[in-house]
C-alpha cells in the first residue's frame, strides 16, 4: 500500500494516477509494493529528522528509510515540499516534474540504487528520467 501523508500544504494532482505509477515502476524494478509511506513536509521538519536520525546538519529533499523485507518495499520517504520548490527553480523544471523526480527517487533507493559515486549518481538520473517519461 502507498500511502500520502502531509505535514504541510500540497495539493497533489490525482493522487490515484501517482501511486499507480509509483507500483508500476516497483513492479518493473522486480519487487513487491509493501507499506510505503510518504511525509510531505517542510524544510524545518525534515531538517529536524536529518540532524536526529543522521546527524546531518542539512537542509535536503528527500530522506527515505528503508525497512524492506526480501523482496518486498517498505518503508518511509520524508520529502521537503520547501526544497523540491527551490530546486525546481535551481533547475529550471516544474514543480511536478521535480516532485516526480523525488518520489521516484526513493523508491529507487528502496531498490537498491545508490547516488554517492558519479557513475551511481548516473544511473540513479537515467532510472528517474525513464520512470518520468513514463509518467
Amino acid at each position: 500500500m502507498i500511502n500520502f501523508n502531509f505535514e504541510t500544504t500540497l495539493d497533489l494532482e490525482d493522487e490515484k494516477r501517482l501511486k499507480e505509477w509509483i507500483a508500476e515502476a516497483v513492479a518493473t524494478e522486480e519487487f513487491l509494493v509493501g507499506e510505503i509511506n510518504y511525509v510531505f513536509c517542510s524544510d524545518e521538519y525534515l531538517h529536524k529528522i536529518n540532524l536526529q536520525y543522521l546527524n546531518h546538519d542539512t537542509y535536503t529533499d528527500i530522506i527515505s528509510f528503508d525497512y524492506g523485507v526480501g523482496n518486498q518495499l517498505h518503508g518511509d520517504i520524508f520529502i521537503s515540499v520547501d526544497r523540491v520548490r527551490e530546486n525546481a527553480l535551481k533547475f529550471e523544471v516544474d514543480f511536478k516534474s521535480e516532485l516526480l523526480r523525488v518520489l521516484i527517487h526513493g523508491i529507487l533507493h528502496f531498490c537498491g540504487y545508490k547516488d554517492k559515486l558519479e557513475n551511481e549518481v548516473d544511473a540513479m538520473r537515467a532510472k528517474e528520467n525513464y520512470y518520468i517519461s513514463r509518467y
